[in-house]
């Protein structure tokens, strides 16, 4: 199991993970019917075993998000990325935004607001931002743009008033300028990027702690490869920028980096 994560996915399960990994797979293998994790491993190999893969890089990771969490992340995206450049954009200059790993929106969703409270008209510009995830499911919740209550609270009420509108059954409806600024997608991030720079910005928070050393450098250098000069690269909290990419960024806040 553990060379097959690392390989589909980049997860890297150490020995320490086995009972974390056994209790979060017993569930598929009694779905299936099955009794022996050596019979899972043989399905997921074999070609018959492709839409199980889905399956395990979601029962493997962990969906834990809220709106603007790191709010100090989108203070610096709206002061260093956009509000320098209102006037080229509102004269329609392109602003590419990407959510690497976006789970159930709340990040993506954070990134629109931000923009649109600087530029209310954001959503008429030549500004995009790609959500990308690896779990389809999760990825069909962010489309949706449905939360509960508690969920938008860490939302600001200068926002939440023009953001978010009452849904049926008590659930908030991100409001649909948000959502148009939003694009989504499933992406591997191991795989081959659809993506065509450069890109403005790049939130990847809280995804790389899945990965072990060697992995995450690669990924830092692809995503300076996509990054324009100046550009922002934002990463968790427990995440830290390291092998030769580092060299190519400036360091502007905490867990923040500028592209030199």
């Amino acid at each position: 199991m553990a060379a097959f994560a690392y390989r589909e996915f980049g997860l890297s399960l150490h020995s320490s993970k086995r009972d974390l990994v056994y209790s979060r797979l017993l569930k598929r293998l009694h779905a299936l019917g099955m009794h022996r994790f050596h019979d899972y491993c043989d399905l997921l190999e074999s070609a018959d075993g492709r839409g199980e893969h889905d399956l395990v890089v979601s029962a493997l990771t962990t969906n834990v998000t809220h709106f603007f969490r790191e709010g100090h992340h989108f203070d610096l995206l709206a002061n260093l990325v956009v509000k320098p450049r209102l006037a080229e954009l509102k004269s329609g200059a392109r602003l590419r935004i990407w959510s690497a790993g976006c789970s159930s929106g709340m990040e993506p969703y954070s990134i629109a607001m931000t923009l649109l409270d600087v530029l209310p008209e954001a959503a008429q510009q030549n500004i995009r931002i790609l959500a990308t995830d690896v779990d389809p499911a999760i990825l069909a919740r962010a489309r949706a743009g449905l939360f509960s209550a508690d969920e938008v609270k860490p939302i600001p009420d200068r926002m939440k008033s023009w953001g978010v509108q009452q849904a049926e059954g008590g659930q908030q409806q991100i409001a649909s300028k948000v959502q148009k600024l939003v694009r989504f997608g499933e992406l591997n991030l191991m795989q081959d990027w659809p993506l065509r720079g450069p890109l403005d910005a790049i939130f990847c928070r809280n995804v790389a702690i899945y990965f072990d050393k060697q992995t995450q450098a690669r990924l830092w250098q692809r995503f300076a490869s996509l990054l324009a000069p100046g550009g922002m690269l934002f990463i968790g909290h427990s995440e830290r920028l390291s092998g030769p990419a580092e060299a190519g960024f400036s360091s502007v806040g905490i867990t923040a980096y500028c592209k030199l």
